[in-house]
């Protein structure tokens, strides 16, 4: 072997191994990314450790969600200890009052939202108040974006949900499959429903459920003196506790948080169908930190951000072929019995009417 051939080995070994160094320093998400894409990934990390923070709304994530999504995201990009994740849990109602005014005011303290209005969702994308960006991870929602439960290019959802009859069996012992059931199955005063006058999503329940079963069937459930209760928890506390017992809406995810506990809460899937609520995430278009909250939505829709979201609250991931870590909470989309819902062509003012109509049923 002569000494050029020598020379050539030596420095080719010599690279291979300053490569799989260099990998091996990596943080995964950039170790696992593509050739064609690490460079601009490398470059969006960089970007979001200068910005130092990012600030996200929702209206699901309990705080120890938030405590993990929050380490594996770090952990993901290499985040330093000191770049902060800010954090505030907060109803449907609030967040989107909140984000209205910010976004009126042209000042926004919050990057990323996430909610399930999409009928408000889409009236943002047509303002332009929503930020344009292509999530590489948009990719691995083509079904979702073919069923208009988002949009690519503005949002996708980090995971679904449903409100359904639910109750404790430790003090009923329901065996309906119908939403007609729920009629008389407890006595007046002992059955919840969703405030619908401060919740987006319990409005937009009701405004599917309502073309589907007709305003006799809501008439009829408010002679049964509902109590009206606002979150989704103390729905599912009041069925623990006894005061209620059954919730005309009530939450897969936290029947399977209380269970976990040793609660003994039930919810069916009505026969004739559910009204599937994505949990949309989206990037306001002030946003204070822009590059970081594009590496959060990445984050949130990737497989490993999905695995912690399903895991912990039990919602239904939207990705292809995702395979739900809790299939009897958190089935696979398809599997999901969902009320066929056009969210684009449904306006703020079907909602209000919707509003209004439930507050003339259930508050007078």
């Amino acid at each position: 072997m002569s000494i050029f051939t020598r020379l050539c080995a030596l420095l080719l070994a010599f690279a291979a191994v300053t490569s799989a160094a260099r990998a091996a320093d990596e943080p995964p998400a950039l170790a696992a990314a593509g050739l064609a894409d690490k460079a601009a990934l490398r470059t969006l990390i960089d970007a979001a450790v200068k910005e130092g923070q990012v600030s996200y709304w929702d209206t699901i994530f309990q705080p120890e969600t938030n405590d993990a999504l929050t380490t594996e995201f770090k952990k993901q990009y290499g985040l330093p200890g000191s770049f902060k994740v800010g954090y505030t849990l907060s109803a449907t109602g609030g967040l989107v009052t909140r984000v209205d005014q910010e976004l009126a005011a042209g000042k926004a303290t919050i990057d990323v939202a996430s909610v399930a209005s999409l009928p408000w969702i889409y009236s943002h994308v047509r303002d332009g108040k929503i930020l344009q960006y292509d999530s590489p991870q948009y990719a691995h929602f083509s079904k979702a974006f073919g069923e208009g439960l988002g949009k690519k290019g503005y949002f996708a959802f980090v995971g679904a949900y449903v409100f359904v009859p639910m109750w404790n069996t430790e003090n009923l012992d329901f065996k309906g499959t119908s939403w007609i059931d729920v009629l008389g199955a407890v006595p007046e005063k002992r059955l919840s429903i969703g405030d619908a006058t401060k919740s987006e999503t319990y409005r937009a329940t009701y405004l599917v459920l309502r073309r589907l079963l007709g305003k006799e069937y809501f008439e009829k459930l408010a002679k049964m003196s509902p109590n009206i209760v606002l979150r989704s928890e103390n729905v599912a506390e009041r069925l623990v506790s006894g005061e209620d017992l059954m919730a005309d809406g009530g939450m897969p995810t936290r029947a399977y948080q209380f269970n976990e506990r040793g609660a003994k809460l039930k919810f069916i899937i009505p026969k004739e169908g559910a009204v599937l609520l994505p949990e949309a995430t989206f990037i306001l278009s002030d946003a204070p930190h822009p590059n970081a909250a594009k590496l959060w939505v990445d984050f949130v829709l990737s497989e490993a951000g999905q695995k912690i979201i399903v895991e912990h609250e039990a919602l239904i991931s939207g990705r292809d072929g995702f395979k739900s870590p809790l299939p009897d909470y958190a089935p696979a989309i398809d599997s999901i019995h969902a009320i066929p819902v056009d969210w684009e062509k449904v306006t703020l003012d079907d909602m209000q009417k919707a509003r209004d109509e439930w507050a003339g049923l259930f508050m007078r």
